[in-house]
């Protein structure tokens, strides 16, 4: 019998129960993240005591300091890790001096939510899909080096901030020497990726984190004095010892730590460091620009000759943008420090950390040109 076609049948579901499974998981991701993070979080300040704000209370009282017309910089100091050290740049000097307005305790808090708001607003920043933030946040719940430095009031929060600020607006002239600037003006590391903008001839780069830069130390020699800048570099230059310092994470730390001699562990270490400035260096001229500003974070730690555990918590910008190109893998990087292994993480896998971090970022990055190259070829 003839006669027009019915309606066709609809579609069987082709989902299957990993399918259905992973895409309830991607619904849940966000309430899992967030709750996550406000437990982890919320347990490790609940109990952190007297260590609430370790770190900040140096740079209080730096500032304190300052506006008692006193010198920014106590000289006594034998060793970095000793509380009330502060051997930061003067630079930094300037942005801390607001909070040392306020009582210690008040001022302990505000910092605590500043730091928090940008550990927040710098993953928000990430140039990746939104669930890949939400994992990031979830990762973040799960780090140590995450909660370690929100205990202690330590800078790096802000630092992955302007780290991610700077990668979303890579393309803007400028973006990357202000976030470059600011970064070199609270810890010298992140001048690297002024390094980075001058190899890779970004001109107005350059120009504005010189300029931030220039603008800050004036700011910070009319505040605490021109010799702010000479107890600076003579405090920095008797602390950062990069083999002896205690809980130092450097590549010749621990191999020192594991039983090496000294004059062996330093030359590891200033080996580690050539190849790190090498492999950056090379990066900034011959990836494109994402890899190789990546490239240039990861190594503005590796090139310090302090690295402490809480550094660990800016590999989640690179490990993000290498989740984005599918290395699922990458997650076990801070997954390796996490929280649940505290007091069982060998000393060894930090610096392995940054290294692979390191090394994946470079191998991705040419991987991705050489299969863009090919794309354009085809067409």
């Amino acid at each position: 019998m003839s006669g027009a076609p019915g309606p066709a049948a609809p579609p069987p579901d082709r989902a299957g129960p990993a399918d259905r499974l992973g895409g309830a998981l991607a619904r849940l991701l966000p309430l899992l993240a967030v709750a996550a993070f406000a437990l982890t979080l919320g347990a490790t300040l609940a109990v952190a005591g007297d260590t609430l704000g370790y770190d900040f209370r140096a740079y209080w009282e730096a500032g304190v300091r300052v506006l008692a017309g006193q010198p920014a910089y106590d000289t006594s100091y034998q060793a970095a890790g000793g509380f009330g050290l502060f051997y930061y740049p003067p630079a930094f000097v300037p942005l801390v001096l607001p909070l040392a307005l306020l009582p210690q305790a008040a001022a302990v808090w505000a910092w605590t939510a500043l730091l928090v708001a940008a550990l927040l607003g710098g993953i928000a920043l990430l140039p990746v899909p939104s669930r890949l933030r939400w994992l990031t946040l979830l990762l973040a719940a799960l780090s140590w080096p995450v909660l370690y430095a929100v205990k202690l009031g330590q800078v790096g929060p802000l630092l992955l901030f302007l780290f991610a600020a700077g990668w979303r607006w890579l393309e803007r002239p400028g973006a990357v020497g202000l976030t470059g600037g600011l970064g070199a003006a609270v810890k010298l590391q992140p001048g690297v990726v002024l390094a980075w903008a001058l190899l890779r001839r970004r001109w107005a780069d350059v120009a504005t984190g010189v300029f931030v830069l220039a603008v800050l130390a004036a700011v910070a020699t009319a505040a605490a004095g021109p010799s702010a800048w000479s107890d600076f570099l003579l405090l920095v230059g008797r602390v950062s010892d990069p083999i002896t310092t205690p809980h130092n994470f450097t590549l010749g730390a621990v191999a020192y730590q594991l039983g090496l001699s000294r004059d062996a562990a330093s030359l590891l270490q200033w080996a580690s460091m050539a190849a790190v400035a090498l492999i950056a260096a090379l990066a900034a001229l011959r990836l494109p620009p994402v890899p190789g500003y990546l490239a240039a974070l990861v190594a503005s730690q590796l090139l310090s000759p302090i690295l402490w555990d809480h550094y660990a918590l800016l590999l989640l910008v690179p490990v993000a943008w290498l989740l984005s190109r599918g290395w699922w893998w990458a997650a076990l990087v801070p997954l390796a420090t996490s929280v649940v292994l505290v007091g069982a993480i060998p000393p060894a896998v930090y610096p392995a950390a940054f290294w692979v971090t390191l090394l994946a970022v470079v191998i991705a990055g040419r991987t991705g040109d050489a299969a863009a190259a090919a794309v354009s070829a085809v067409r």
